[in-house]
C-alpha cells in the first residue's frame, strides 16, 4: 500500500472519530440533565449522561492543577502519536498498525476538546427538577458565558453498559455476598477509541512492536 494511502486512511479515520465523538457528545450535553438516563437496549445498553474531571472511564485526577497538568500530558501525547504516525507511515508500518495508532491518537484528542474548550462554550450542566421541563440541559454558547475556564471543562460521558448484576458467594474472600456489577464504568466514543486501539495492538500488531 502507498505511503500516500496511508496518510489518506489515518487522517480521514482520526477525523472522522474526532467528529463522531464530538457530535454525540454535544447532543447530549444539549438534550440530557446530569444523571438522566436512556434505555438503548434494555437493561444492559443504557446512555446515561454524567461528566468527569478526569481520565478515561471516570478516572478523578487531582483539582484544578490537576486538570491542567492532565491536559497538558495530553496535548504532549497527541503530538508524539502524530510524529510516531508519520515515522511508522516513512517506515512501511502495516495498515493496521498505523489505524491503531490513529484510534488512540483519536481518543486523546477528543478528551483533550472537552477539557480545554467545554468550559468555554456551554453553561452548567445540572440535575432534572421534575417541576421544570427542560431544567439542567445546557445551552451551547449561552449570553452570560461558560461554566469554566480555558483547560478546566469537565469530559462528557454516556456509553454505560451494566452487563451482569448479581453477588458474590459468601464464600469469595473480601467480597462475598456483596453486590457486584459488570460493566460499571461509564465511558465515551473517545475512550472507545483508545482501548480499542491498545487491544488491537496487543492483540494482532506484535510482531510489529517488535521490529520498533
Amino acid at each position: 500500500m502507498s505511503t500516500r494511502t496511508k496518510v489518506i486512511a489515518v487522517i480521514s479515520l482520526i477525523m472522522g472519530w474526532l467528529i463522531l465523538d464530538q457530535v454525540f457528545k454535544i447532543l447530549v450535553k444539549t438534550n440530557m440533565s446530569l444523571g438522566e438516563s436512556i434505555h438503548v437496549f434494555g437493561n444492559w445498553f443504557i446512555l446515561h449522561f454524567v461528566e468527569n474531571n478526569g481520565m478515561a472511564f471516570g478516572v478523578s485526577f487531582g483539582g484544578v492543577a490537576g486538570k491542567i497538568a492532565l491536559t497538558l500530558f495530553r496535548l504532549v501525547a497527541v503530538s508524539v502519536l502524530s510524529y510516531f504516525i508519520h515515522l511508522m507511515i516513512k517506515r512501511g508500518a502495516p495498515l493496521g498498525f498505523i489505524l491503531a495508532l490513529g484510534l488512540i491518537t483519536a481518543g486523546a484528542a477528543g478528551n483533550i476538546i472537552d477539557s480545554a474548550f467545554y468550559g468555554l462554550i456551554f453553561n452548567e450542566s445540572g440535575y432534572a427538577n421534575v417541576m421544570v421541563p427542560g431544567s439542567g440541559i445546557a445551552e451551547m454558547f449561552p449570553k452570560e458565558g461558560g461554566y469554566a475556564p480555558f483547560l478546566q471543562g469537565r469530559v462528557v460521558d454516556m456509553l454505560y453498559f451494566p452487563i451482569i448484576k448479581g453477588n458474590w458467594p459468601e464464600w469469595f474472600p473480601f467480597w462475598g455476598g456483596k453486590s457486584f456489577l459488570f460493566f460499571r464504568p461509564v465511558f465515551n466514543l473517545a475512550d472507545t477509541a483508545i482501548t480499542c486501539g491498545v487491544a488491537w495492538i496487543i492483540l494482532f500488531q506484535r510482531k510489529t512492536l517488535k521490529t520498533l
